[in-house]
């Protein structure tokens, strides 16, 4: 039975609603959970008649939904924490996080830009950042950087991690033989180089070193705007897009409600509902607990890297 920590996220925000609609409504027969967060929402969770949860209160403090404030982010950073060391410890296999605020984490001395780098520093690895949803799977050759800087970050090591990502996610799911749809940097990959040469000149030979590396098939780079297309059509199971809004903005648009953040590279997994913090909307109950539903259960379900075949 897999052992899942999991994080509030921000007190205020829709994680904890959402997941306490999920694991009092839904039944996980596959894991045993350790929940941190505030006092009064850990017991609620502890009660649950479906599912076996351990409560761990980090704070008394009772936090209204849709007020941020800058006690809820530390309760935040805290569960990251707590969560974080019980893999460390070997009291979990896996993380579950609610999402957080950015901008107030930052505020009270959160130095990562995301979860993702939070997760990798505590952990070790090399992440990659990949989606998870129903109709489409993506993995992130770069992720949380400006736009400007993507085609000097896109070097060899981060495009073929990005690839490799994206085979090792497929046999994750139970997938031995992928079929790898790679995005190019450049509008229609480049057109043969009157577009762009990157595709050309650097993209595609490291593609074709990969090929004897890697189990299933890879394609040469293709036209961003055709990958997803084609994979939700059966040509393709995993895409690599380039940078974060090229993969995101397509698998938003399909996936929103059970798209599914999963950290790569890591000595251990950590997924997340692909949404944010939501405070506008946080305890009217109008939020779907589709993401996060399919978090919980991707964590419970998922292959381990020791049963992976990549050399």
């Amino acid at each position: 039975m897999k052992r899942i920590a999991i994080c509030c996220g921000d007190p205020s925000g829709l994680g904890p609603e959402l997941i306490e609609r999920c694991l009092l409504e839904k039944r996980y027969p596959d894991a045993a959970f350790t929940a941190f967060g505030p006092a009064r929402w850990g017991a609620r969770l502890a009660a649950s008649t479906l599912n076996a949860v351990e409560a761990v209160a980090l704070s008394e403090k009772d936090f209204e939904a849709g007020k941020p404030c800058p006690e809820g982010a530390r309760l935040a950073i805290a569960a990251m924490e707590a969560a974080a060391a019980s893999c460390v410890g070997g009291r979990a296999d896996a993380v579950v996080t609610g999402p957080i605020s950015k901008a107030l984490c930052a505020d009270v001395g959160y130095e990562f830009p995301g979860q993702t780098e939070f997760f990798a520093d505590r952990w070790g690895g090399e992440p990659t950042m990949a989606f998870v949803g129903e109709r489409l799977k993506v993995c992130l050759a770069t992720w949380h950087i400006p736009l400007a800087s993507v085609p000097e970050a896109l070097d060899e090591r981060s495009f073929k991690r990005g690839i490799r990502s994206a085979a090792r996610l497929a046999q994750r799911l139970g997938n031995c033989s992928p079929r790898v749809l790679v995005c190019g940097l450049n509008p229609h990959a480049g057109e043969g180089g009157i577009l762009g040469t990157e595709e050309r000149e650097r993209l595609n030979p490291w593609i074709e070193e990969l090929r004897d590396e890697l189990p299933g098939r890879i394609e040469d780079c293709i036209p961003g705007d055709t990958a997803f297309a084609r994979a939700m059509k059966g040509e393709g199971d995993v895409v690599v897009a380039m940078y974060h809004d090229q993969g995101l903005a397509p698998f938003k648009a399909v996936d929103f409600d059970s798209g599914v953040n999963v950290t790569l590279g890591l000595k251990h997994l950590r997924v997340s509902p692909d949404h944010g913090t939501g405070f506008e909307i946080a305890g009217t109950g109008v939020a779907s607990p589709g993401s996060t539903h399919h978090a919980i259960r991707l964590a419970s379900e998922m292959k381990g890297e020791s049963d992976l075949i990549l050399g």
